[in-house]
């Protein structure tokens, strides 16, 4: 299976739900995503197959250190291109919902260098967090 944008907000979700909560459970990817139960079940029933998370007997959601990885690489992106957006004038609603779009699509040479920018200004600007 090929690591889609899909797959990516998959995995972003159970990230940013395990930095929330103790376990994250297929019902509260539910609710952060706003998918149903059985579409939730499917892909992740293909995440487990493919070595991206793991399931417990309690029905505890861990991702594996390959879905670990992009997880991170995707909720790095997020940040970086949210932050940068805001920094930049983008009010905080657009900026977050262009980074879910821009994140997935960016190369990463253009997001290296992206970045790489991003903290030059940050250094240049510390006050400018919004």
């Amino acid at each position: 299976m090929a690591i889609t944008e899909a797959i990516e907000n998959y995995l972003e979700t159970i990230l940013i739900l395990s930095k929330m909560q103790p376990d994250v459970h297929a019902i509260d990817i539910c609710s952060y995503l706003g998918y149903s139960r059985p579409t939730v079940s499917i892909v992740l029933k293909k995440m487990r197959d493919e070595g991206l998370v793991n399931v417990d007997t309690d029905n505890h959601i861990t991702l594996t250190e390959k879905g670990r990885e992009v997880a991170e690489g995707m909720y790095e992106r997020h940040n970086v291109i949210s932050q940068f957006l805001m920094m930049i004038g983008v009010d905080k609603n657009t900026a977050l919902d262009d980074a879910c779009k821009i994140e997935h699509d960016l190369s990463t040479v253009s997001f290296e260098a992206l970045k790489e920018h991003f903290i030059k200004m940050k250094a240049m600007n510390p006050n400018s967090e919004k």
